[in-house]
Formats: structure tokens, C-alpha cells, sequence
């Protein structure tokens, strides 16, 4: 009996190595033919939206971290990657392309860079934009020595600027931003008078009459300049201080007096409305009164005066020089 239970477990154990090596042969001549005609591959989709294939997933999150590691090259302050690329293991026919550059500029799309410049200000305002922090460190160091002696103390300085368009900024080689620095500080001091900067034209208008003209309208030479403007133009301060009159005073109609420091006083006269009161301090720029012909006048105008110890000066040799 043993005997027989012996023989037949050797049959069947022979029937079953050759039942698997059938089935091993049939699935290797199966996926022989699957390989012939289809290829593995990965689907890539972001955001649920399939987008291609790639052979190998590993070559896509290369190309990733090199985008994350342009970060502090070229400008580049962020690299912020919006989407993760989600894989997908296939069959796709043979004929299918794989399109990792494709995948890659998809992912792009999706990709926020945020570049940083270095910006030179005057005084706080933005005045032109460098490349490199040592090429703006050098620019304000030439600039500071070039003007050590001016007649007006300039803060000229370094500020962070940031993109997320690379032509957002004109960004302009260290030759030209010295040109372009050095014309504003030449602009700031040429609108300098006693230490004063006159960095506002108190309005727009056509100039009538000129320091020193004389004219049938008065028996003196004229004391500022006569600028006409429509009726209710609003005036601004040429340059900061503290008003020292605003009222009516004779021939200049409803005027306004800015002491600005330096022994600089500024006249805003022919007002048609004062917008500020004796005491009140000043910064350039803000509204003080409106344009009228208020006092000794015969048309809406502005009369912009300036006083240094006392002493009228011509205003064009400051401000509406051009």
C-alpha cells in the first residue's frame, strides 16, 4: 500500500511540474507578445489631468528639485512648485511617445518664481535697479563720496526689491545707474536753495511773468513768478516747513507763508482757498490752498515767491527752470 501512495504522489508531482512549466512557458510567450506591442511605462497627470508618459518617474523628480534648486541663482529668490506631478504605472502601446520635456514645461507652467533685484533710492524713492548687491553697494559708495559735500545732505541707499516678471524691473548695468543716479542728484541739488529741496512744482500751468519783469500791473520789479492755472487748482507745497501766515495780506490777495527752515520762506499767494492754518506744519506735496486771482490780480494765477534771509531770489533758478 505504501508502495502504490508513493508511486502516485510521484505522478502527480510530475503532472504538476509539467502543468507549471506549461503554464510558465504559455504566460511568458503571452507577455513575449504583450512586450511586442505595448511598453511600460509611467502616466503622469496633475491637478486629475493626465498630461503624458515618462519611462522613469525618477528623471521627472530630478528635473523637479533642479528647478527648486535654482533658488539664490540668477536672481531667483523663491522657486514655489504650485502642483505635485502624480504617477501612474501603465501598459501604453508601443507607438506612444514619452514627453518628459513636455511634463517638465507643464509643471513650469504651474511654477511661481519670485526674482530679487537691488534698488538704489534717493531719499526713499525708488531711482534705478542693479543686478548684484556689490554692484549697488558700490554704486551708493560712489555716490556718497561724490556728494559729501553737497548743499543738501541726500540719503542715498539700498533696498530689496522683489518680481515675479523678470521685466518688471528695467534693470540696467552699474555705468548706466550711476548716469542715472548722478542726474538725480544733480536734479536734487540744482532744486536746492539754502539747504532747501524743492521737490514738488506747486502747480502745472504756464508761467506769465518772471522774476524781475517789470509790467503796467505794479511799479516795482516783479518778486516771484506767475504761473496761470484754471480757477480752484489745487496747490502744493513746494517743500516742507510750518505756515506762518495764511490769510489775506494786501496785493498778494489770500496768501500762504511757509517757513521751510534755513532762513527759506515760500509765498503761495492770489489764493482762491486756503487749506491750511497758521502753526499747521507742512510736508512737500500737500494741499495748501487753490488757485484764484484774489489781492493785486487779473487773472486766476499762482504767485510763487521765495525768500532766503529776507531776500527775494529767483525761483526758476531752483524749480520751473526748464
Amino acid at each position: 500500500m505504501k508502495f502504490i501512495l508513493n508511486k502516485q504522489i510521484k505522478y502527480y508531482t510530475k503532472e504538476t511540474f509539467r502543468w507549471i512549466n506549461l503554464i510558465g512557458a504559455l504566460l511568458f510567450i503571452v507577455m513575449t507578445i504583450i512586450l511586442m506591442k505595448y511598453k511600460p511605462v509611467y502616466s503622469v497627470s496633475i491637478l486629475e489631468e493626465q498630461i503624458g508618459y515618462i519611462k522613469n518617474k525618477y528623471e521627472l523628480e530630478e528635473k523637479v528639485q533642479e528647478m527648486i534648486e535654482k533658488e539664490g541663482t540668477n536672481n531667483i529668490a523663491y522657486v514655489d512648485i504650485k502642483v505635485e506631478p502624480e504617477y501612474k504605472f501603465t501598459l501604453v502601446s508601443r507607438k506612444e511617445q514619452t514627453n518628459l520635456e513636455q511634463i517638465v514645461a507643464k509643471i513650469e507652467e504651474q511654477t511661481q518664481i519670485t526674482y530679487k533685484y537691488y534698488a538704489v533710492t534717493l531719499d526713499g524713492e525708488q531711482k534705478t535697479v542693479v543686478d548684484s548687491l556689490e554692484e549697488a553697494e558700490n554704486l551708493v559708495t560712489e555716490m556718497q563720496e561724490e556728494y559729501k559735500n553737497s548743499t543738501k545732505i541726500v540719503n542715498v541707499a539700498i533696498s530689496e526689491v522683489y518680481a515675479q516678471d523678470k521685466e518688471e524691473y528695467d534693470i540696467v548695468d552699474v555705468k548706466v545707474a550711476k548716469e542715472e543716479v548722478a542726474e538725480e542728484l544733480q536734479e536734487i541739488e540744482d532744486a536746492t536753495v539754502n539747504g532747501v529741496y524743492l521737490s514738488q512744482k506747486p502747480i502745472t500751468g504756464r508761467i506769465t511773468s518772471r522774476f524781475g519783469n517789470r509790467e503796467s500791473i505794479r511799479t516795482y520789479n516783479h518778486t516771484g513768478l506767475d504761473i496761470a492755472a484754471p480757477y480752484g487748482t489745487e496747490i502744493k507745497a513746494a517743500a516742507g516747513g510750518t505756515v506762518t501766515w495764511s490769510g489775506y495780506k494786501g496785493s498778494y490777495g489770500n496768501l500762504v507763508i511757509i517757513d521751510c527752515g534755513n532762513n527759506v520762506e515760500i509765498y503761495y499767494g492770489h489764493c482762491s482757498k486756503l487749506n491750511v492754518k497758521k502753526g499747521q506744519e507742512v510736508k512737500a506735496g500737500d494741499v495748501i490752498g487753490k488757485v484764484g486771482s484774489t489781492g493785486n490780480s487779473t487773472g486766476n494765477h499762482l504767485h510763487f515767491e521765495i525768500r532766503v534771509n529776507g531776500t527775494r531770489v529767483n525761483p526758476q533758478n531752483y524749480i520751473y527752470g526748464e
